[in-house]
């Protein structure tokens, strides 16, 4: 059984139900890519998952317990999330904002021990950003400070780690900088990775494991050749999708789409 799943949740914004009667089991030692339109409840499920937002009404269990019930730091120590597009407070050092990643392992008094250092060290070097320890985190690229907040996800020495649109707003390049980095964890550490992507191909070029949401519901999830087809694209996302193999990575790639303007045509063939 894997040790992240969810058992019939609810989510709801005010009065309004956002994610419905949902079951997910995430893939221990794997990446988990998660996919669909804007305001389908993918941030959603992956906030509630790390019990930032708590559910209308179903439970998520972290290694067989209710993580509602489950003390703060002890979450903190399985589970690490980067919410979407994080903020810095300004004048902080990368080796600072790090720091705050072994806040789950201090006492009361707050302050870093041998061990911390060690640690933080280690997760600036696994990142390649050990030289920048001492600069402002403002002072950083795009791709050099999503390092930084990784680093800081890191430092809490969690075997699973959930990240919201990790590349929101970073060229290609950095893009790929930061899914390969994330590849590498997963694959050296054995890290459990969890991701809300939209680049299609992305998410399925990085993942073993992919789900499909539409309007708050899982509408496929599988491989990656189960998740990403013809079909389950046309139902989620409402284009017309040629699907082809990536000859690099031999994982399935949209190769050119088209919008279906007959939408209620969608729901009929779904």
């Amino acid at each position: 059984m894997s040790r992240l799943y969810a058992e019939k949740l609810t989510i709801s914004y005010g009065e309004r139900d956002i994610v419905q009667n949902l079951d997910l089991s995430i893939p221990d030692g794997k990446i988990t890519t998660i996919i669909g339109p804007n305001g389908c409840g993918k941030s959603t499920v992956l906030k509630t998952l790390s019990r930032i937002l708590n559910p209308k009404s179903g439970t998520v269990y972290l290694d067989g317990k209710a993580i509602s019930k489950e003390k703060t730091k002890v979450i903190a120590q399985k589970l690490a999330i980067l919410p979407q597009s994080p903020d810095a407070p300004e004048g902080l050092t990368v080796g600072e904002l790090v720091s705050y990643g072994r806040f789950p392992f201090q006492n009361g008094f707050g302050k870093l021990t041998k061990r911390d250092l060690e640690v933080i060290d280690w997760a600036l070097e696994v990142t390649g950003i050990l030289e920048y320890k001492h600069k402002l985190v403002d002072s950083l690229s795009g791709g050099q400070r999503q390092r930084v907040w990784i680093s800081m996800a890191l430092a809490q020495e969690t075997d699973i780690i959930l990240l919201d649109e990790p590349t929101t707003y970073l060229d290609l390049s950095h893009q790929l900088e930061v899914l390969e980095l994330l590849q590498k964890l997963n694959r050296d550490e054995k890290r459990t990775i969890v991701m809300v992507i939209h680049d299609l191909n992305h998410a399925a070029r990085f993942a073993h494991h992919m789900v499909a949401m539409k309007s708050g519901c899982i509408v496929k999830e599988g491989t990656t050749e189960d998740v990403m087809t013809k079909q389950v694209l046309r139902n989620v996302f409402h284009i017309d999708a040629e699907i082809g193999t990536d000859p690099r990575t031999k994982k399935p790639v949209c190769i050119t789409y088209d919008l279906i303007k007959n939408v209620q045509l969608v729901e009929n063939l779904a």
